[in-house]
C-alpha cells in the first residue's frame, strides 16, 4: 500500500511525458506547404574587383561576384561587347556565383573600356536574365561620356535586319572599312536601333555591316551602310540614321526547270522544253510567261498566235525578252472571262545545239471574271511631289506592282483580290525602280523605300477606299 502513491505519480508523469514527446513528434513532422511565387528577380552584382566604374585601373582581371549562382548563356556569350574592339578576344569564364575576366590585350592609357554582357547572364535555378547589364572602367582619371545613337533600316524594303551591327572607325579614309577592323561596334535591337556609351571625344565614320568575323565591307554582295560625313563625339547625345542596300545581288538558285535535265534513267534530256503560267483562272491584268530550260539560240516570235476558241487569229501580242534568254513574256489586252488559245509552232525556239520543240503547242487560257477583282480609291495627303514617288504594293515580302505618285488621288478599277504592304519608294533618278548606292568611289546613298501602311487588304467585287497620309 505505500507504493501506490509513487506508483500514481510514476504514472500521472509518464503520461504527460509522452503527450509531450508526441507534440514534439508532430511538430517535428510538420511540412510547409509547397509552391509560392516563381523567382522572377535576376542575379544582382554586389561587388565586384575592380569596382565598377573605377578609374586609373592597372589589372587586366575583372572579378565579378554575384547575390546567387550564375550562368553565361553559351549563345548570348557570342555577343559580349568588349570596347573598345580587342585584337584578341577576352577570355570569360563563371563558377558558382562569380564571373571572371581576364582582358589578353594591353590595356591602352586613358581609355575608358566597357563590357556590355547584353543578355548573356542569368540566374541558374530560372534563367533570370541580368538585361543589357555594362561594367565600365577607366585606365585613365576620368570616364568618357560619350554617346551615339541611331537607326538602320533596309534602303530598298524599309524594313529591319537585327543581324546588322554598327561599326566606328577613328581612321576616317574609305579604305579603312575594307581593310581595318573597327575600333567600336554595338548590335541592333529588335527595331533596328543602336546605341553607343562612355565613347572616347573624337570624329568617327559610321558604318552597318553584317556581324561577321572581320566586321569589314569586303564584299558587295554583303549589307552595307555608311554615313556620309564623320561624326563628331562629345559629352552631347549624337543621333544618326543609316540606310543599308546590297548593291550586288547574290546569285539565286537555279530553278530545275533551267538548264540540262536528266531522265528517269539517269541519261541527259537534251530536249527543249518549257513551262508557262497560262492556264484556267488567268490573271487578266498579267502576261502569259514562257519559261525554257535552256538558253535559247533561234527565237522567232512572228510565228506565234493569239486565237479565239475557233482558231481566229486575233490581234498580235507584244513579246519581250529577258537578258537570260530563257523567258519569253507574252503581253496581251486579255478580256474577262474568255477562251484563248496561244499557237507555239515547233520551229519557232531552238537552243544552241539547234534543239527545237518536240511539236506545235497549244495553249489554253480562260481568264478571270470581272467580279473576282476589286477596285481600289488611294487619297494621299502630304505628298512630297518634288522627290518622285513612286508608290509600290507588296505582298509576302514580293514588290506586285509600282507607279509613279503624280496626283494626290489614285484609282484603278481592276485589282487583284489579296492583302497588300504599301511602301514608298523615292526615285531619285526617275527611273521607276530602286536603284542601290556604291562605295567607295564614287560615293552614293541608295535610293530609300519606307513603309506607308503595313497592311491593305483589297477584296474581291468590292470598292476599296483608303485615306493614306505620308510621313512627314
Amino acid at each position: 500500500m505505500m507504493y501506490r502513491p509513487l506508483n500514481l505519480l510514476t504514472g500521472i508523469s509518464l503520461f504527460f511525458l509522452a503527450i509531450i514527446m508526441l507534440g514534439q513528434s508532430s511538430c517535428a513532422n510538420i511540412i510547409p506547404p509547397g509552391g509560392g511565387p516563381r523567382d522572377s528577380i535576376p542575379p544582382v552584382l554586389i561587388a565586384s574587383t575592380p569596382k565598377d566604374s573605377s578609374l586609373n585601373v592597372k589589372s587586366n582581371r575583372i572579378v565579378l561576384n554575384f547575390d546567387e549562382y550564375v550562368d553565361l548563356d553559351p549563345s548570348g556569350q557570342q555577343n559580349i561587347i568588349v570596347s573598345p574592339n580587342p585584337v584578341n578576344q577576352p577570355i570569360i569564364d563563371h563558377r558558382l556565383k562569380t564571373i571572371t575576366i581576364r582582358l589578353r590585350d594591353s590595356l591602352q592609357p586613358n581609355t575608358t573600356y566597357s563590357i556590355n554582357f547584353g543578355n548573356a547572364i542569368k540566374d541558374v535555378n530560372e534563367g533570370n536574365v541580368f538585361k543589357d547589364f555594362t561594367y565600365v572602367f577607366s585606365t585613365g582619371n576620368k570616364i568618357d561620356e560619350g554617346i551615339l545613337s541611331g537607326k538602320v533600316m533596309l534602303a530598298e524594303t524599309g524594313k529591319i535586319d537585327s543581324a546588322l551591327i554598327v561599326v566606328l572607325h577613328r581612321n576616317l579614309h574609305d579604305t579603312a572599312i575594307i581593310k581595318l577592323p573597327p575600333v567600336y561596334y554595338a548590335s541592333l535591337d529588335g527595331q533596328g536601333n543602336f546605341h553607343f556609351r562612355n565613347l572616347a571625344p573624337g570624329r568617327y565614320a559610321v558604318y552597318a555591316v553584317p556581324n561577321g568575323f572581320t566586321r569589314r565591307y569586303d564584299d558587295s554582295t554583303k549589307l552595307f551602310a555608311f554615313l556620309d560625313t564623320a561624326v563628331t563625339i562629345t559629352e552631347q547625345k549624337s543621333f544618326v540614321n543609316l540606310f543599308a542596300y546590297q548593291e550586288v545581288k547574290k546569285g539565286s538558285a537555279v530553278s530545275s526547270l533551267l538548264g540540262t535535265s536528266a531522265s528517269k534513267s539517269g541519261a541527259i534530256d537534251k530536249r527543249l522544253v518549257y513551262t508557262s503560267n497560262g492556264g484556267a483562272g488567268h490573271d487578266i491584268l498579267q502576261p502569259v510567261l514562257l519559261n525554257f530550260n535552256k538558253r535559247l539560240n533561234i527565237i522567232d516570235t512572228n510565228a506565234i498566235r493569239i486565237t479565239d476558241t475557233s482558231y481566229q487569229v486575233l490581234q498580235k501580242p507584244v513579246f519581250a525578252v529577258d537578258t537570260s534568254k530563257r523567258i519569253i513574256t507574252i503581253s496581251y489586252p486579255w478580256q474577262e472571262n474568255t477562251n484563248y488559245r496561244i499557237i507555239i509552232p515547233k520551229t519557232a525556239f531552238a537552243d544552241s545545239a539547234g534543239n527545237a520543240l518536240a511539236k506545235t503547242d497549244t495553249l489554253r487560257l480562260h481568264t478571270k471574271k470581272e467580279t473576282e477583282y476589286g477596285s481600289i480609291r488611294f487619297r494621299f495627303s502630304n505628298v512630297k511631289f518634288n522627290r518622285n514617288p513612286v508608290i509600290q504594293l507588296w505582298t509576302s515580302d514580293k514588290l506586285v506592282e509600282s507607279f509613279p505618285l503624280t496626283s494626290a488621288e489614285l484609282y484603278r478599277k481592276l485589282y487583284v483580290p489579296g492583302t497588300y504592304e504599301i511602301k514608298i519608294l523615292y526615285d531619285a533618278n526617275k527611273n521607276g525602280v530602286w536603284d542601290p548606292g556604291h562605295f567607295p568611289s564614287p560615293k552614293k546613298q541608295p535610293e530609300i523605300v519606307e513603309v506607308v501602311q503595313k497592311e491593305l487588304t483589297i477584296r474581291a467585287n468590292w470598292d476599296n477606299e483608303y485615306d493614306i497620309k505620308l510621313k512627314d
